[in-house]
């Protein structure tokens, strides 16, 4: 970065300027809300998100969730894994993408589009009583059969169904971000509601039987539970995220151990977001501690250079890269957008610019590139095979894994780009936009054309006397400013 320029309007504005590569202290990222993309390929590429969010077919989303209520449903739901087991995962992560997309833009159809959502949901729940909801193809069976301790889990499979506690996740995901994200009021009851059916599905199960639960795949249901404690104030949620701890990934990382060779990728990121999310409702020092060093171990021993990891889903060996040159099959989208939340997370615990680094290049290199820039679909692999290419979904046609996470990727650029403590104010990436520190009477305007351009200017301008720390991070790329 050859030149950094400062420019403020008005005179009541008092910056000391840093150049930051760590910190001791925590801080807060700002809400989706306060940061406005300018025109650049961040905001391109949320442009073409947002018309394909838009353009999907709500009544065909929600049309599992009404099946398995018993409602019924004017069209049929999305093929592909929408209706060959996996229906009503893509709902989940609508919810999602939809509250991003009301934050970071202020857009009016997916403000609706969110609200109806949650309505209909809200009805699907409303009619299966007992606070359930989900799209999950013959559910309420296989529920039954864990309440009554009949437990059957694969990998990829529980009581003959596949990962129906993955599926379920997304919609506990999606009610969440909805209220927290977009404050969808509504969306906080169901959410305790889900969360509160969950307990009681699981309250005569043993912490044993709980585990053989969690060998098969079940997201981040851990996370969403630590949050939900957060959110209500009551224990009773965070014990039972730990509950839905899995043991046999965080013993090893408790004990600083990699024994990931050969585990599925995407299975064990989720599960540490919320080993780190329960460390920090409960201040549990060692649980963080192993999230931070499973975060170490998979940047800097199993990730390439686009920041991602992963070989057909699969951890390779630390010490043997073979795999990932040969396989068609390289780095999967679903574990770079995992690995993202999972640094943000870590950033807010103890804010350095060596996780920034890791998130920059993951940013630029494999989640910007992994969305078709036109006409929208998304990227499932990313071959590191040479001269080898990338196959992107289908619209209206293609509902993969990378298909959900994958419309959630573009509407949150502005999640890391500022952050803030009481007194002070970092700027972590270099993407142009507008930030709204409504608290300071502060906004401050990015503009830069990096890495096409090798600058960025900062304009401030305040209402009210304001005195600031200014951290700029250095970037490990970077031989200094000027």
């Amino acid at each position: 970065m050859k030149k950094l320029s400062l420019k403020t309007l008005g005179s009541a504005l008092t910056l000391s300027l840093l150049f930051s590569s760590t910190q001791a202290q925590q801080v807060e990222t700002f809400p989706l809300s306060s940061v406005r993309l300018l025109p650049g390929p961040f905001q391109q590429a949320q442009q073409t998100d947002l018309a394909y969010i838009l353009k999907l077919n709500p009544e065909r989303l929600l049309a599992p969730y009404r099946r398995e209520a018993g409602l019924s449903s004017a069209v049929k739901s999305y093929g592909n894994w929408e209706n060959t087991g996996l229906d009503g995962h893509i709902g989940g992560h609508y919810l999602t993408a939809l509250a991003q997309m009301v934050a970071a833009t202020g857009d009016k159809d997916a403000t609706r589009r969110l609200n109806y959502m949650v309505s209909v949901l809200d009805s699907c729940q409303r009619k299966n009583g007992d606070g359930y909801v989900g799209g999950i193809p013959g559910g309420k069976v296989i529920w039954a059969e864990i309440k009554n301790g009949k437990i059957d889990a694969g990998t990829f499979s529980l009581n003959h169904k596949w990962v129906p506690l993955y599926n379920i996740h997304k919609t506990f995901a999606g009610l969440r971000d909805a209220y927290l994200i977009a404050g969808n009021q509504q969306a906080k009851g169901m959410l305790i509601a889900l969360t509160d059916w969950m307990l009681n599905l699981t309250a005569s199960l043993s912490d044993e039987q709980i585990q053989q639960l969690l060998i098969s795949e079940h997201g981040g249901l851990n996370e969403v539970f630590a949050d939900v404690a957060a959110i209500t104030g009551d224990k009773k949620y965070l014990k039972l995220a730990r509950r839905f701890s899995d043991q046999s990934t965080l013993q090893p990382l408790l004990n600083q151990k990699d024994q990931l060779n050969g585990l599925h990728a995407n299975m064990q990121i989720p599960k540490v977001i919320g080993y780190l999310r329960v460390a920090q409702q409960d201040q549990d020092a060692a649980w963080a501690n192993a999230a931070d060093f499973f975060w170490q171990t998979v940047v800097h021993h199993r990730t390439v250079s686009i920041g991602g990891n992963s070989v057909r889903e699969h951890f390779h060996p630390a010490t043997n890269f073979t795999s990932m040159v040969n396989s068609v099959e390289g780095p999967e989208t679903c574990n770079s957008y995992n690995m993202l939340k999972l640094t943000e997370d870590l950033y807010r615990r103890q804010p350095s610019s060596a996780y920034v680094d890791y998130y920059e290049r993951t940013l630029y290199n494999h989640i910007l590139s992994s969305q078709n820039p036109e006409k929208g679909g998304f990227v499932y692999f990313t071959p590191m095979r040479p001269q080898h290419y990338r196959v992107y979904s289908q619209p209206q046609e293609g509902f993969w894994c990378c298909v959900g996470s994958g419309m959630e990727n573009h509407g949150k650029y502005g999640q890391l780009i500022y952050a803030h403590d009481a007194s002070s104010l970092y700027v972590n990436l270099f993407i142009p936009s507008v930030l709204t520190w409504k608290e300071k009477g502060l906004t401050l305007t990015q503009q830069t054309r990096f890495p096409e351009e090798e600058q960025s200017r900062l304009s401030f301008k305040v209402t009210k006397p304001t005195r600031l720390a200014l951290h700029l991070r250095q970037p490990l790329w970077a031989k200094g400013f000027r």
